[in-house]
């Protein structure tokens, strides 16, 4: 028979970092309002490690009367190099702050029901990307003790802090830069996957905004992510006499840039492309990819804003335009 070792506790820790075990508490929940020194701080730490002690979560929300997890339901749509990278730089701040952050995945709920779903872990903050929350949605999770909830998306939800990012700047911009290039005839990437019309649609809009009283003309462009799809669609570029075409981000335009050429199709002198994201992939291309570079809400800064929404649950939300964009022409336009 298996002995099963006793599970280690902040006394044990104590007594082999010599040490009370208030003072256990205080260093590994970091608590700022009482001063310990760094040597003190790191026997904690090093005695905590040793004996392989991991403090209980529970115990500490019910002594702070909230947890410390933020949850971050997991994307329902595809998200690129870009994105993940803030999730990362996100993840990290937030850590810092000593919360834990907990994606949870999202398949098949949508809208109230993911919300009831994702209540019942009773997170102190929920970060909610795209637009898929309402306003009884944002309720439901008040209610069960969320103190902070934000939404990363093209629109402010009632009730909750607000990210709010344009991604018609996004497609403005490309079309702008295909229009001062000589571009008269230009094509709109719209992705075929589902989900993705959040941020395509707006995209599309823009270029349209872009290009209103000039004698350009815009062509919308259904396409799925693969080469049969993209193959099929450069098969009939001649036909439609486009000289120009912003594909959506830089992984859709590097699929049709590949496609083009091998219709015989020059770029950019027969077809000018541009792309969106500034993936490093795109400078390696040859021509170079043009794109249009974003910039994301620093991890730092939503992590503060996660951080003073939970210290003061009944502050007014807080609303922030976040997402900048500007063209890099390169090469391929």
């Amino acid at each position: 028979m298996v002995q099963i070792p006793n599970t280690p506790t902040s006394a044990d820790v104590a007594r082999l970092a010599g040490v009370s075990r208030a003072t256990v508490s205080y260093v590994l929940n970091n608590t700022s309002a009482v001063r310990i020194s760094e040597p003190t701080r790191r026997r904690v730490h090093e005695a905590a490690r040793e004996l392989g002690y991991v403090p209980h979560a529970a115990a500490r929300s019910l002594r702070a009367g909230h947890s410390r997890m933020v949850l971050m339901p997991a994307p329902a749509v595809p998200v690129g190099p870009l994105y993940s990278r803030f999730l990362d730089e996100l993840q990290q701040e937030l850590g810092r702050l000593d919360y834990t952050v907990v994606q949870y995945g999202t398949v098949g709920l949508h809208g109230d029901e993911a919300a009831r779903a994702w209540a019942e872990l009773r997170p102190v903050a929920v970060l909610v990307p795209g637009a898929e929350l309402g306003p009884r949605g944002v309720e439901v999770l008040k209610r069960s003790g969320a103190r902070a909830v934000v939404t990363l998306g093209p629109v402010r939800v009632d009730g909750a802090h607000a990210l709010l990012m344009d991604h018609d700047a996004v497609g403005r911009c490309a079309g702008a830069h295909l229009y001062a290039g000589g571009r008269r005839r230009i094509g709109v990437v719209v992705p075929e996957e589902p989900g993705l019309e959040v941020y395509s649609r707006p995209r599309l809009a823009g270029v349209r905004e872009a290009l209103r009283g000039t004698d350009a003309a815009v062509t919308e462009l259904p396409l799925a992510y693969t080469e049969q799809a993209a193959a099929q669609l450069a098969a009939r570029w001649r036909e439609w006499g486009l000289d120009a075409v912003f594909a959506y981000n830089d992984e859709y335009a590097m699929l049709l840039m590949r496609a083009l050429q091998d219709e015989g199709l020059r770029i950019p002198a027969d077809v000018a492309v541009t792309g969106a994201d500034d993936l490093m992939l795109g400078r390696l291309l040859r021509p170079r990819l043009s794109t249009v570079h974003i910039d994301l809400p620093s991890g730092r800064d939503l992590a503060e804003l996660v951080d003073r929404a939970v210290r003061d649950p009944g502050g007014e939300p807080e609303v922030h335009q976040v997402l900048g964009a500007s063209v890099i022409g390169r090469e391929s336009s």
